[in-house]
């Protein structure tokens, strides 16, 4: 195709737009083309609620059935693969952490507690000793 080709064919399906537009009735095209050059209107929303200091204003009903992932991080580590795959049964991994320093709770990747391993009949469990406060995780959520 010719560039005079391809011109006459945006011409058409600008004309074509405007002749769209005004059934629609929007305007006469575009201020680039001699129209009005009308914006759309702007979009209305509800008012939102705002949390107060204390917590007070929010419904939370909706979300509390919600499931999420907990997990309990006793520690992290950076090895190269290398030493990833010569791992087997018996092999040590040392930590960042050490003995006695407290586990971080983690709800969906964010902290929200600290704790200390407990043996509850015969299984593992978490004591929280520290709770991060509900407007601490809020803020970190933004």
């Amino acid at each position: 195709m010719s560039d005079e080709d391809d011109k006459t064919q945006d011409q058409d399906l600008a004309d074509e737009w405007a002749a769209a537009l005004e059934e629609a009735g929007e305007g006469g095209g575009s201020a680039a083309e001699g129209g009005d050059g009308d914006s759309p209107a702007p979009a209305e929303f509800e008012e939102l609620e705002h949390e107060g200091e204390d917590g007070e204003g929010v419904n939370l009903d909706m979300i509390l059935d919600i499931p999420v992932v907990i997990s309990m991080e006793i520690g992290r580590t950076q090895i190269s693969i290398r030493n990833l795959l010569k791992l087997n049964q018996g092999s040590v991994v040392e930590l960042d952490r050490l003995a006695g320093e407290p586990l971080d709770v983690m709800v969906n990747g964010t902290l929200i507690a600290h704790g200390e391993v407990v043996v509850v009949n015969e299984k593992f469990g978490i004591r929280l000793t520290d709770v991060i406060s509900a407007m601490e995780r809020v803020k970190k959520l933004k």
